[in-house]
């Protein structure tokens, strides 16, 4: 019995060891630039097809700024940038797919109270406006790019505030002439993820609802038709940002949730698409708005980055599949950090970090291994 209850701790001393070999290094060099705009969103790829991760970042949410590309030098420092386009806009969200099929990344653009834009990049990283997509003038929050008509070309799903949600399907070439509603017209939705979650070959609705509104995944019948809805959390969670991801590595999709003023939480799925296991990973009660995940320590297991508004954003590390989870504190301070990605920038092969932080610079953070681990 002793050696049974002696390797455990052992272990557990191992993981705990491991966490403390990353950290995140920032510094006034590893900025996007030195503007203190409204940042809303964030965006990563290789715009300009030089092989580095290059950053769109979305601008105003209310009040009309310029959204701006960060050219990446090769080396992850951003020493060129420019606008995305000569007026300024409410953007609240900003996405880089490929929408017209031609192998480079454009950009969707979504905009509070005025019409969301597409622009279309000539493969060098030079973009012309080629339309609109959903309704004009709807309270946009957030935007999903994803092909979710499984029909070859790349999707996007719209979250509305305070208004119906919208699919905008593509017909190959980058238009958006098509769209299918779902949620009901008074939903607080805020952020969607997109995922199989009941594991019948088409795509599933995670729904991150806000103003006391119940959270939701809405089920697929394969037509696009969204009439069966599962709840999870509690009924009157302020949720601002989902994604869903298999934590526990049992096969099937878990939710994780970014909640304001109150702990962030997994909920664990199941064969019968409950979600009643749950897992408070985050215990403070900040106001969290956004959530990425990605292997930051090269473990092998899927890690969560928070942002947090006027409170730290945390880096939580996974270990024994989601039952152990280590804090790291990021050091730019106490933000209005709307938006927080993971994304490598300098090509070490190790994921870093971006936030998009509003009245105040938004900073990355270089993910350095401290120590070789054995």
């Amino acid at each position: 019995m002793k050696k049974l209850i002696f390797i455990p701790v052992i272990l557990l001393f191992q993981l705990w060891s491991e966490a403390q070999e990353i950290e995140f290094v920032t510094n006034s060099r590893l900025i996007l630039g030195p503007a203190k705009d409204k940042s809303a969103s964030i965006s990563a790829g290789d715009i300009d097809s030089d092989g580095d991760i290059d950053v769109l970042v979305a601008d105003g949410r209310h009040w009309p700024q310029p959204n701006k590309i960060f050219y990446n030098n090769g080396l992850g420092i951003f020493t060129v940038s420019k606008f995305l386009d000569n007026i300024s806009e409410t953007s609240y969200a900003t996405e880089l797919a490929d929408f017209d099929g031609d192998g480079d990344l454009d950009v969707a653009v979504g905009n509070d109270m005025a019409p969301n834009s597409i622009y279309i990049n000539d493969g060098k990283g030079n973009f012309i406006r080629s339309g609109n997509f959903g309704n004009d003038y709807s309270p946009t929050r957030n935007l999903k790019t994803v092909d979710i008509d499984s029909d070859g070309d790349i999707d996007i799903l719209i979250t509305n505030r305070g208004r119906v949600n919208e699919i905008c399907l593509n017909n190959g070439k980058g238009e958006f002439n098509q769209l299918v509603e779902f949620g009901s017209t008074d939903d607080s939705t805020i952020d969607v993820d997109v995922a199989d979650m009941d594991q019948d070959g088409d795509m599933d609705l995670v729904l991150a609802n806000r103003d006391g509104q119940q959270n939701f995944i809405y089920l697929n019948d394969g037509k696009l038709n969204f009439n069966e809805r599962i709840p999870f959390g509690t009924g009157t969670d302020e949720t601002r940002s989902v994604s869903v991801k298999d934590i526990d590595q049992d096969g099937f999709l878990d939710i994780i949730s970014a909640n304001i003023g109150e702990p962030n939480v997994i909920y664990f799925g199941n064969k019968e698409l409950s979600f009643g296991r749950k897992i408070i990973f985050d215990i403070n009660s900040n106001d969290s708005y956004s959530l990425d995940t990605g292997d930051l320590d090269g473990n092998g297991s899927i890690d969560i980055v928070i942002a947090n508004s006027e409170s730290a954003n945390m880096v939580f590390l996974n270990f024994e599949k989601g039952e152990v989870w280590k804090e790291i504190t990021l050091n730019s301070g106490d933000l209005d950090t709307y938006d927080i990605i993971i994304s490598d920038l300098n090509n070490d092969n190790r994921l870093d970090i971006i936030e998009s932080n509003s009245d105040e610079i938004n900073y990355f953070y270089f993910n350095r291994k401290l120590n070789k681990i054995n």
